[in-house]
């Protein structure tokens, strides 16, 4: 695959079709959830609505490599936001008045054409870096980091964005105000993607979407365990906490918790995207080779594991709701969002240094599966261990989760010319 002449011409395109796409992501996420958590959904019901979107998320990325292999990193990446606008305005034909059964199946449904459209794009931004980047000076650290901690730092302001509208202007008019803000952007990026990206190869086969490198398998394995011990506090755990700690249990009170939890996502969300965004000078990674790399994603997921660990032992030891404890869950969950963004950062750039270039949309894609399975694994143990244990046990398994990528992430070959 040959890189595009104006290579920073087409990273910024890019971007900012990415960019888009995930500000109505993070949106719609705290849209549904607050949403139906209003309407009277369990816990266990909210996971549900989500787990649709992760099992599709780890179908499209086991296909998503072939099919930007065959027909083309921009036709994916078109095809990820085309099928998000599709998701948005169906969501608005929910009408409250449907049963509960129903209403469950039919959100299913479209976060799983949203889970399709998430999985499409970022597969597609992701590959195109490994071929536009500068090999010399840690480029594709550079790179890489710029990309994913920007659209998590845009994520971020999209479940701001979401409880806004929510509280604003209603689902409904908020998902369709969407719809259309996104079918803008995808008209604008079509008419002004730089030429260039790879068209796609007919030869690619459907059986070269596994990896017989053991360091790519590894890395996802690891990859997985990492985003199951985020999701498995993120997705129900503390959103659901937090509302009942701060909300009065009127519409008003309601919509002021909407607010506060909210803010406390867009934060956290935005936080771990600047982190990763200066990741490269954080681990000062510009003279690493990539077995030294190795190094720090080991140390780093041990670090992670300890701190839901802490978190845990404190809320189990409050027994109840508490103001010290909200302060010392916002306090921590801020910090292990610092050092999920080294892990996460470290991780990205290592699955584009293993990958070969013939083959990068096949290993990304791949890896991107993992990524799913663990965050489908965290969203339904979310709900599970909410349910189960409250608060407390979420953040047990998370850190149980972090632990076992700390295992992993021991088994890459740290050797030097190991890579060659």
């Amino acid at each position: 695959m040959s890189a595009p002449e104006r290579p920073l011409a087409a990273y910024a395109a890019v971007t900012a079709a990415y960019w888009a796409f995930m500000l109505t992501d993070g949106a719609l996420r705290m849209l549904v959830l607050l949403h139906f958590h209003v309407l009277g959904f369990s816990p266990i019901q909210l996971a549900y609505l989500f787990l649709l979107y992760e099992i599709a998320g780890m179908v499209t990325n086991l296909c998503a490599g072939w099919l930007a292999a065959r027909f083309g990193l921009t036709a994916t990446l078109y095809a990820g936001l085309a099928l998000q606008i599709a998701a948005l305005g169906a969501l608005a034909m929910v009408d409250p008045q449907w049963t509960l059964a129903l209403s469950v199946v039919f959100v299913m449904a479209v976060q799983g054409v949203s889970g399709v459209a998430k999985d499409l794009a970022k597969m597609s931004a992701k590959s195109a870096v490994k071929l536009l980047a500068p090999a010399e000076g840690g480029g594709l650290f550079r790179w890489v980091a710029v990309l994913t901690g920007s659209k998590n730092a845009v994520k971020g302001v999209g479940f701001l964005l979401g409880a806004a509208l929510l509280a604003g202007v209603g689902f409904e008019a908020a998902v369709l105000a969407m719809a259309a803000a996104l079918g803008l952007v995808l008209a604008a990026v079509a008419l002004f993607m730089p030429a260039g990206l790879p068209r796609g190869r007919k030869g690619a086969k459907f059986a070269e979407v596994f990896s017989k490198d053991r360091d790519v398998n590894i890395l996802s394995a690891a990859r997985l365990f990492l985003f199951g011990a985020r999701d498995v506090w993120f997705v129900v755990g503390i959103p659901i906490y937090f509302h009942a700690v701060l909300s009065d249990g009127t519409e008003a009170g309601d919509r002021a918790a909407f607010f506060q939890v909210g803010t406390f996502m867009a934060v956290w969300i935005i936080g771990y995207g600047a982190v990763q965004g200066f990741a490269p000078k954080i681990l000062r990674a510009r003279d690493k080779s990539v077995a030294q790399t190795v190094g720090l994603a080991r140390l780093w997921a041990g670090a992670l594991a300890l701190i839901p660990l802490a978190l845990a032992g404190a809320a189990f030891a409050a027994g109840a709701p508490a103001d010290w404890l909200t302060a010392t869950l916002v306090a921590g969950l801020l910090v292990f969002g610092a050092v999920f963004a080294l892990n996460s950062a470290l991780h990205s750039y290592l699955i584009l240094a293993f990958s070969r270039a013939e083959r990068v949309t096949m290993d990304v894609g791949f890896y991107y599966m993992a990524n799913a399975a663990g965050r489908l694994v965290g969203t339904l143990l979310s709900g599970l261990a909410y349910q189960a244990g409250g608060l407390p046990l979420c953040l047990a398994a998370a850190g149980l989760m972090a632990a076992a990528s700390w295992g992993c992430a021991g088994l890459m070959d740290r050797r030097e010319g190991a890579r060659a």
